[in-house]
């Protein structure tokens, strides 16, 4: 396990939104390694970077024409070894995003696996044996390559399935993971990690683990074989490089051997009863929601027994959001941002703050869609710097922006919000600088749940020696402490009386 991930605060930088530097329109390398003293200021120490390689940008770089290579519209290879090296000098680490299920239909092994003449890549993909054969339960194209052959989709109709193998095997066509063929596939993307490893990248977060060997067990079982092998080249020639899952199963994720794996929003788990459940019937019953009367026993059913059999092994990522999801600030103003992110950056596991959300950035309702962004491009786009000029995003003409910015006159920006005392970006850095300084916060230290029971407030849990309370709701709210305390931290106002705790509405605490 990497000793940095016990310290980690991850920020998520969409490259294409987060800074301009050369009047494209499109954000850049060189902009990310101009905003790294404001990453470091926002007290965040690790970078993960969605795709950077070159692609046609069709799913917005989740289709790569080529691993090795920076899409030239964010620099060069250069560029980015300069970014690991200058992030590196300021005590942050850099992870790079590996998408390993599928590529471009335009990569090079692909535009040789159509060819109709067996070639070293006609196995690199998954094919049927006719042009006229499809695939049962799977998407997959036909009639649009000189081989005899169907071949099957991981994402989009850009997104051809690289071919790890098939687990159960009903057809002929169907390689066993363990085939020559199959083994080349995963030797290559190891392969690819090392190059950029060796270029001074700290680790990866790894889009749709779980989708590599199809027609897999239900333990994922021929997938997780191939990660634990990756899991044993890292700690073997890498062992300070982090592995990090796009899977939302620690129970699987971590037992493959991720160091971490993300809480996503999926509807109805854990974390969509927190900020996200607005498909209940009767309105949105989010727990962080102020007026929601959520109830955190719902998140607990759901959390705690994926962390009691995980905490050994690995970590749970809690994110704000993420480029696939909706901003929060959709659903929550930003005094409910602040208790929200004060609960997750204090809970167990490596946290992750997407770009733009330490302002509350808005979740932008009728953007167009943007490289297949669709319903996802409203969280994606420009970072709000300051009040020039598209936000100080960019000096493009607003044409020519990647997407617009907010035209809101009350849009967030990092100016704006650094001179506030009281604002949301401040007190994310008031949180960070907690995180940092208490080893009972770090992503390891020992979690117990204090106070929880069924529609009431507060929530009340244990981080070692310190307490944690949590009273997102509209109404005053009180439990009983286990002794008395002294207050560490506050937002809003909370009351201790010897061993009571008494939180106004929207409020959170850390005692000692």
């Amino acid at each position: 396990m990497p000793a940095w991930l016990k310290d980690a605060v991850f920020y998520e930088i969409y490259p294409q939104s987060f800074k301009d530097t050369n009047g494209d329109g499109i954000g850049d390398i060189e902009g990310i390694i101009e905003k790294l003293d404001y990453v470091t200021s926002l007290g965040c120490n690790a970078l993960w970077i969605n795709p950077c390689f070159d692609s046609p940008f069709k799913d917005a770089g989740y289709d790569v024409r080529d691993y090795k290579k920076v899409a030239p519209r964010y620099g060069t290879n250069e560029d980015l070894y300069r970014l690991f090296a200058e992030a590196h000098k300021k005590g942050i680490h850099v992870l790079l995003d590996l998408v390993p299920g599928h590529t471009s239909e335009e990569h090079e092994w692909f535009l040789e696996s159509k060819k109709a003449d067996r070639n070293q890549y006609s196995d690199r993909y998954v094919w049927t044996g006719s042009a006229f054969q499809g695939i049962g339960g799977h998407p997959y194209i036909g009639g649009e390559a000189d081989r005899d052959g169907c071949y099957m989709l991981n994402f989009f109709k850009c997104q051809p399935a690289l071919n790890y193998g098939f687990l159960n095997r009903t057809e002929d066509w169907q390689m066993a993971p363990d085939e020559p063929a199959c083994i080349e596939t995963r030797e290559a993307m190891k392969d690819i990690m090392r190059f950029w490893l060796d270029k001074g990248c700290d680790g990866f977060r790894v889009d749709m683990a779980d989708s590599l060997v199809k027609e897999d067990d239900e333990n994922k079982s021929a997938t997780g074989a191939i990660w634990k092998e990756v899991r044993e080249m890292l700690d073997n020639d890498y062992p300070e490089a982090a592995l990090i899952s796009e899977w939302s199963n620690p129970l699987l994720a971590l037992k493959y051997g991720f160091h971490a794996d993300f809480y996503l929003d999926h509807h109805g788990n854990g974390y969509n009863t927190l900020i996200r459940d607005n498909e209940t019937p009767g309105g949105d019953h989010s727990f962080l929601k102020k007026d929601g009367n959520g109830d955190i026993i719902r998140f607990l059913n759901d959390y705690l027994p994926k962390y009691d059999k995980t905490s050994d092994v690995g970590y749970i990522s809690f994110i704000t959001c993420n480029h696939d999801t909706p901003r929060p600030r959709r659903t929550l103003s930003y005094e409910e941002l602040k208790v929200a992110y004060a609960m997750f950056l204090t809970l167990p596991g490596v946290p992750f703050i997407y770009y733009g959300d330490e302002i509350g950035m808005r979740y932008l309702e009728d953007v167009h869609t943007k490289e297949g962004g669709y319903a996802r491009t409203g969280s994606r786009t420009p970072m709000q710097w300051d009040n020039s000029a598209n936000k100080g995003f960019s000096t493009a003409p607003a044409d020519r922006l990647y997407l617009p910015v907010d035209p809101a006159d009350d849009a967030p920006t990092v100016a704006d919000q650094e001179k506030d005392p009281s604002s949301l970006l401040n007190t994310v850095k008031a949180l960070t600088a907690l995180r940092h300084n208490e080893p009972d916060l770090k992503a390891d230290a020992e979690f117990e749940v204090v106070y929880a029971e069924k529609d009431e407030f507060p929530f009340v849990f244990k981080r070692g020696n310190l307490i944690i309370g949590v009273n997102p709701s509209e109404k005053k709210a009180s439990a009983t402490l286990p002794r008395k305390m002294e207050k560490v931290f506050e937002i809003g106002n909370v009351h201790l009386s010897d061993a009571s705790l008494i939180m106004e509405p929207q409020s959170f605490c850390v005692l000692r």
